[in-house]
């Protein structure tokens, strides 16, 4: 489609409000992070060790990329709506069983089960290219994820706060309701957007290695996926940091935690704002250098004995500036590849972002201890975001050679 369709608020025949596809991926981002800063709380209430806790953060994102891997042709097959519908009312299913967990392993088969809220994510970014062309699609994108990073930039805060007046619990009371809004939205706002559907859903699965075979798409999905990386990994490390780091208390360390938010908002900004006027190569390329500053900065401070919490969260409000600008463009540059696999391209694309941001997580948490301090989550940001700038440096010379203006 060459332009935006008509749209109208709580109408299920029209596609859905941008306020719509801000909420639900809101809520998506809401179930990554809000409970993060009661991991300590939960660690004592499960009687385990933290190491096996934070595998809440990993095994949700492990769940969450394997996910991936099935809602974008499903709803390439079988539509965004239905598709929507049915991951958030698994999620909500989900979450009532992480409540009622008597033990930790059953707590966290229900984190997984959690991860079919990625319905949300995946599906915004196949809904809004359902609608507009690539440019057009990354400035939107970049507003949907502006509007949407105000979501972990206050989450975090939000659950501290829960958890210090009624415990951990009351986190996932909140995400249980947060879930049911969504649905409602859902059912009542978002028509169906997918006018091309699949012949079947093995189709789709077999149009996989056409997507594989394209350098474009891997350099976008790299690039993506490293910076992605370097936020997950933050993930898995920053609350064993803020609390035995530098000693802060969960409400505290909510409050500092939705740092990277702050920049990512920027960025979303930004890409909504210029995208279409500096094309989506020069947003991921600019994006990835601020992001891949900000990292390095705060390593060579911590390496020079300047580190402290102001130094470590500062700094990841560059790095979330960074990732502002290089997910909207990236993530737009992948599904332009191959227009009509739009809903795979996003799924595969996620699945690879989320599973090696699953991995990353896992090790980070691993990897920290008292006697380490931040060095060793620092150090994984670094190198990624150093991946992420040369993914799209390598997508800029194959363009060239090819003869596309992106």
């Amino acid at each position: 489609m060459s332009h935006k369709p008509a749209v109208r608020f709580l109408d299920r025949t029209t596609p859905p409000h941008i306020l719509t596809l801000v909420l639900i991926t809101g809520t998506s981002a809401m179930v990554m992070n809000m409970f993060l800063p009661s991991l300590p709380a939960m660690t004592a209430y499960f009687g385990t060790d933290y190491r096996v806790m934070q595998l809440s953060v990993a095994l949700f994102l492990g769940a969450n990329g394997v996910l991936q891997l099935i809602v974008g042709p499903l709803s390439d097959r079988f539509g965004r709506r239905p598709v929507l519908l049915a991951g958030f009312a698994l999620f909500m299913l989900a979450t009532l069983g992480c409540i009622y967990a008597p033990t930790v392993e059953v707590f966290l088969l229900f984190r997984m089960g959690q991860a079919a809220v990625v319905v949300a994510m995946v599906l915004s970014r196949a809904v809004v290219r359902d609608m507009v062309p690539a440019e057009q699609a990354a400035s939107m994108i970049g507003y949907v994820t502006m509007g949407m990073s105000l979501v972990p930039m206050i989450s975090p805060a939000i659950g501290g706060a829960l958890d210090e007046a009624f415990g951990w619990k009351a986190n996932f009371w909140a995400l249980f309701l947060a879930g049911g809004a969504a649905f409602w939205l859902i059912w009542r706002d978002l028509g169906e957007t997918n006018a091309r559907r699949a012949a079947s859903f093995g189709q789709q699965l077999r149009e996989y290695p056409e997507l594989l075979m394209s350098p474009r798409f891997w350099g976008y999905c790299m690039a993506a996926a490293f910076a992605s990386g370097a936020f997950f990994a933050y993930l898995g490390g920053a609350p064993f940091v803020g609390a035995t780091v530098f000693g802060m208390s969960p409400s505290t360390l909510g409050y500092f935690f939705g740092a990277p938010a702050v920049g990512y908002m920027a960025g979303n900004f930004l890409s909504g704002r210029y995208s279409m006027r500096l094309g989506i190569n020069r947003m991921i390329l600019w994006g990835a250098g601020v992001s891949l500053a900000g990292g390095a900065a705060a390593l060579a401070l911590f390496e020079a004995g300047l580190g402290s919490a102001a130094v470590f969260f500062g700094a990841m409000v560059l790095v979330g500036l960074g990732n502002g600008m290089v997910l909207p463009n990236a993530n737009s540059g992948m599904l332009s590849v191959r227009p009509q696999l739009a809903g795979s391209a996003s799924g595969l694309g996620g699945a690879i972002m989320i599973g090696g941001g699953a991995a990353l997580s896992a090790l980070a948490g691993s990897l920290l201890s008292p006697e380490s301090g931040a060095f060793p989550l620092l150090w994984i940001m670094a190198i990624v975001l150093a991946l992420s700038l040369a993914s799209i440096l390598l997508v800029i010379a194959r363009e060239r050679q090819k003869g596309i203006a992106r």
